[in-house]
């Protein structure tokens, strides 16, 4: 069993954070990893800054061009990993990053300084299930997990992606990009229940989860619940607070308070 499927053993609470890699600056972001992971969270996904995000929404699209802005590469966020692993924070991390990127880096390379960082897998929200055998090759060669993701209208395609899944299997919650919901796909309990059915790993759930509510009646369906626009927002809306010394552990403590609230 990887890294990232234990990791659903021993945790509670199941919730799988998202946070753009770098915004609204480097040292930000290793110090969310760390109140993250003191509230108990399963894992965390951390978001390589691009500049055509096809799957998010507005929020994460404005964090990430704000990050581009500050010059956040690939390499920085395999830095920022790296910080936390020497300041002795093994939270399971999560590279989500769109395939270009990737492909720019090279593989075999991207593949090797992920490991070295200590990322456990990797999400690749716009590379086919069909076309992912070369990346996925290079990732379990060195431990790590391509997570698939699956939609509803996935059908027929759903069995055969989940059944070979490793790590997890990112189930998502609605058709469209990523941002605040308040309601989901009308066929999601059946689409969730048809992916548990096929997969040999836990399952979780994301796309527009914003609130403790849809995180609590997601849990009774689900593994996992990932919390990305939201939590973004958050961390927007405090921006100016956690870029000033003065401010920023106040600040972070309002962040704090939002994630507890998902987890109550």
């Amino acid at each position: 069993m990887t890294t990232l499927a234990k990791s659903f053993q021993s945790n509670k609470t199941n919730l799988i954070p998202y946070l753009v890699a770098g915004y609204p600056s480097k040292q930000v972001t290793i110090d969310l990893i760390h109140l993250l992971s003191e509230e108990g969270v399963t894992a965390i996904e951390l978001g390589v800054p691009f500049s055509d995000p096809v799957a998010d929404g507005p929020i994460i699209q404005q964090a990430a061009e704000k990050a581009l802005a500050n010059g956040v590469t690939l390499a920085d966020v395999f830095s920022i990993a790296q910080t936390v692993r020497e300041q002795g924070n093994h939270i399971p991390l999560i590279l989500f990053s769109y395939y270009n990127p990737l492909l720019s880096y090279g593989l075999n390379q991207v593949a090797r300084d992920a490991a070295k960082a200590g990322f456990a897998g990797f999400i690749v929200p716009d590379l086919p299930f069909e076309e992912s055998d070369e990346l996925r090759n290079q990732l379990d060669q060195l431990n790590m997990d391509l997570v698939p993701l699956v939609a509803p209208t996935s059908k027929e395609r759903v069995a055969k992606i989940a059944s070979t899944a490793k790590g997890f299997v990112y189930c998502v919650s609605s058709l469209g990009t990523t941002g605040v919901r308040q309601s989901f796909a009308s066929n999601l309990d059946a689409f969730l229940q048809q992916v548990r059915s096929n997969s040999p790993v836990p399952i979780a759930v994301g796309f527009g989860v914003s609130r403790a509510s849809q995180v609590q009646e997601l849990q009774k369906k689900a593994d996992g619940v990932i919390v990305g626009s939201a939590l973004v927002k958050q961390v927007m809306e405090l921006e100016q607070g956690l870029c000033k010394k003065e401010e920023k552990q106040k600040s972070l403590e309002q962040i704090r308070v939002f994630v507890k609230g998902l987890l109550s």
